[in-house]
């Protein structure tokens, strides 16, 4: 199994932004964990661009992808609609819980369009996104 984990603006901070909020461990030491954890591939894109990440969701040949697209989760339609024209499974990552965040952040414009979301449980949140697609792809998803 190959998933793709696509981080959006301002991840590449991870680390030394808002520590209070994102923790300060860098992204390239949480993915360095998951990938020790992980029995499948994982490819690794993060950018500040709009348009690349789109780009990134329309090319991807993975199984599954994680997206966490920062602020564009609250202001991008393209980012929804390029989530919603693929055939890859997307579960949307938060690092923080978005609802205890400010107003502006309460709304996600990709939620809908996912196969899921999970948020609030910090950098965790990439393992627990990476376990459901473990879990879903042995048939193991459902209660």
């Amino acid at each position: 199994m190959r998933i793709l984990i696509l981080n959006g603006p301002n991840l590449n901070l991870l680390g030394t932004r808002e520590p209070e909020i994102y923790g300060n461990r860098t992204f390239l030491h949480v993915l360095d964990q998951l990938k020790k954890n992980f029995t499948g591939e994982i490819d690794y894109f993060q950018s500040n661009v709009e348009g690349e990440i789109i780009n990134a969701l329309h090319d991807s040949k993975h199984d599954g992808i994680i997206l966490n697209a920062g602020g564009y989760t609250h202001t991008s339609v393209s980012i929804r609609d390029a989530v919603s024209g693929i055939q890859i499974p997307v579960v949307e990552v938060h690092i923080s819980n978005l609802a205890q965040r400010e107003e502006f952040r309460h709304n996600s414009l990709i939620t809908a369009v996912c196969a899921g979301s999970i948020m609030g449980f910090g950098m965790d949140g990439y393992r627990l996104a990476l376990e459901w697609f473990e879990g879903n792809q042995r048939g193991k998803i459902g209660y």
